[in-house]
């Protein structure tokens, strides 16, 4: 018995040495060449490729198709200044001059209460901006915000929502913030401005002035910012009638006993009109993380893969067509992988496109 198990023992060891030795991977032999180094804009450049490479990947040397940054990049719009835009729409209720765009450089990032928002000295920008007036989304257009901003301070953006008194001021309006982009004024990258902050990335928290006694109904996601005030609970609202059943906690929807029992039910219990909390004046505002417009992550350059693997047909010819004139480094990076190891052999080409 204990020479099987020896033998079961070896075997198994054997196998794993042999597995291991199967895995290990070395750095790929594989060249690139071309017929000259100037070419034509327009027009294919021919690649030829030989070698062994399972995965191949090709830098054009564009911008954004860099070897050179495929680890990363970041472009410098600390002197460009910047710019600021969204679209908006509106619906619901009657209520006036319940919203306000502000902007801060002292606020000190305590997200806690109005208070503390208040604390801080803020610019009405509002005027600057067409606000949606409908449902229909509408551009806010694009507003030099440069002047608001101090060197060395972060500068917050905020949306101020106030509701008055429903019952003498008419129902609070339901605002809806979407495309929000802070942007530099720079156009040197790409002939672009490019984003700083998008909708999902400026990073706006909802700050409630009544949270706990009469909650706002704003709410935040990745691609729109919503602004609503309180709920007025008023005595016509059908589930606030006192012969309705879902006010009764004996109707036997609730009673999980009865044949008429509705898991889904939910108690609704009645109001206090007179309450000081169903009615307020009250605030909630929107404010943004810290945007300081001095550089953009543009994040790693990206390669296209020309060969995806060691079952793929071998590649001895590969073109590629430049649309603009210029001095570009094509690079192609080989590949051999296994599960544990990658190996690379990297052939780079200079090349000039007319």
């Amino acid at each position: 018995m204990k020479r099987i198990y020896y033998i079961l023992l070896l075997a198994g060891l054997y196998v794993a040495a042999a597995c291991n030795k199967q895995m290990e991977v070395s750095a790929p032999t594989f060249d690139v060449s071309t017929d000259g180094s100037s070419f034509t804009a327009g027009k294919p450049v021919s690649f030829k490729i030989t070698g062994n490479a399972h995965i191949i990947s090709f830098y054009s040397g564009e911008l954004l198709k860099d070897y050179a940054f495929k680890d990363g990049r970041t472009f410098d719009v600390s002197n460009g200044g910047i710019t600021m835009q969204f679209t908006s729409s509106v619906q619901l209720g009657t209520q006036t001059n319940q919203l306000s765009i502000l902007a801060s450089t002292d606020f000190n990032g305590d997200y806690s209460s109005v208070a503390s928002l208040k604390a801080a000295t803020w610019t009405d920008i509002t005027s600057r901006f067409v606000l949606g007036a409908t449902a229909s989304f509408t551009a806010s257009g694009t507003v030099d915000i440069s002047d608001l901003t101090t060197a060395g301070k972060p500068l917050y953006i905020a949306i101020r929502y106030l509701t008055q008194p429903q019952e003498t001021n008419g129902l609070a309006r339901q605002y809806f913030f979407q495309s929000f982009a802070i942007k530099s004024r720079d156009v040197s990258f790409n002939n672009a401005p490019l984003t700083i902050f998008d909708q999902n990335s400026i990073g706006f928290r909802i700050i409630d002035e009544n949270k706990e006694n009469a909650p706002a109904r704003s709410s935040v996601t990745a691609t729109r910012l919503t602004m609503y005030g309180n709920e007025y609970l008023y005595a016509t609202l059908p589930r606030y009638d006192s012969t309705n059943p879902l006010l009764n906690p004996n109707n036997p929807i609730f009673d999980p006993q009865s044949l008429s029992y509705n898991p889904l039910a939910v108690l609704q219990l009645p109001f206090d009109p007179a309450s000081p909390w169903n009615d307020p004046t009250s605030e909630n505002w929107a404010v943004s993380r810290p945007i300081t417009a001095t550089s953009v992550d543009l994040g790693p350059d990206w390669s296209t893969t020309i060969k995806a693997g060691i079952i793929a047909a071998p590649i001895t010819l590969f073109q590629y067509t430049y649309a603009k004139p210029g001095t570009y480094t094509a690079t192609f990076v080989g590949s051999d992988n296994s599960i544990e190891q990658s190996k690379q052999t990297v052939k780079s080409i200079q090349i000039t496109v007319q």
